[in-house]
Parts: C-alpha cells; sequence; structure tokens
C-alpha cells in the first residue's frame, strides 16, 4: 500500500515540475518605434498581451546600418591640398629621423654598457646569479633600443 502511495505522489510531483509555467508577455511599442518585451503589468500599459504559445526574443536585431557620405561629398572633413600634405610628411620624416638618430645613440650605449658590464664582476655579486641578473637587465635594454630602431626605420621605409 505505501509502494503504491509513493508512485502516486512521485507522478504527482514529476507532473507539476514538468508543468510549464505561464506569465503574460507584453509587447511595447513607444513612439520613435523601439520594441520592447516585459513581464511587469506595472510597466505594460498601452502595451498588447501577447499569445502564451508566441516564441519571444530576447536577443536585439540588427543596427539599422546608416548611409555611408559619398566620397566626394566630403562630409564634412576637411581636405589637405598636396602642398600640405607634402609639408606634413616632409616634418613627420625630419621627426622620425631625429627620433631615430636619438635611438641610435642610445643604442650604442646601451650596447658599450653591455660590454663594459660583462668584464666587470662587481663586489657584491659574489653570488654568480646577481651577476647574471645584472647582465640579463643590461641585454634587455640592448634589446629594447634594437626594437624601436627596427620601429624606426620600418616607419621611415612607409613615408614617400
Amino acid at each position: 500500500m505505501l509502494q503504491g502511495l509513493n508512485r502516486i505522489l512521485i507522478a504527482v510531483a514529476s507532473l507539476l515540475v514538468a508543468a510549464p509555467a505561464t506569465a503574460e508577455i507584453y509587447k511595447c511599442v513607444d513612439a520613435e518605434g523601439h520594441t520592447t518585451y516585459t513581464n511587469e503589468k506595472s510597466r505594460a500599459s498601452g502595451c498588447k498581451v501577447l499569445a502564451s504559445d508566441m516564441p519571444v526574443s530576447s536577443v536585439p536585431g540588427p543596427a539599422a546600418a546608416t548611409p555611408k557620405p559619398a566620397a566626394n561629398a566630403g562630409g564634412g572633413f576637411p581636405s589637405v591640398s598636396n602642398d600640405q600634405q607634402k609639408a606634413r610628411d616632409s616634418e613627420r620624416r625630419r621627426i622620425l629621423e631625429t627620433e631615430l638618430a636619438t635611438e641610435t645613440g642610445s643604442l650604442e650605449e646601451a650596447r658599450k654598457a653591455l660590454t663594459e658590464g660583462e668584464a666587470v664582476r662587481l663586489g657584491n655579486e659574489r653570488n654568480y646569479q646577481k651577476y647574471l641578473d645584472r647582465i640579463q637587465g643590461l641585454k634587455d635594454n640592448v634589446a629594447l633600443h634594437e626594437r624601436n630602431v627596427d620601429a624606426l626605420r620600418k616607419e621611415l621605409s612607409k613615408l614617400p
């Protein structure tokens, strides 16, 4: 008798768990045409109740494409004359060449410091690892300046 009652209780419980939850869903469209969905009755004044079997997506649709201005329309962008552009390019070249010269000097100084640092072992570096750590810092500095020089040369090669 108890087994039969347990089976009935289990069957009723499984039906209750499997029963779909229902709630009223409201579709609201504002003055600008934006659509929102809500299940809060207080926010749904003037909204339409959807049928419970209608699918509702919570993912917003794609944004409307904005038209691009024509290439010859200008679009409010200032145009630059060829002479102005050439002047800008030459100024950029001058700045990059100055930076390259400075960075090349820094690279030479870093290489010199590395060479001198490798030749000398300081008194507080009885532990060989301290020496290696100091030298690694000098090597890192050289590598940094080498990367900077390469980047500046690459930028200069892109200029007309």
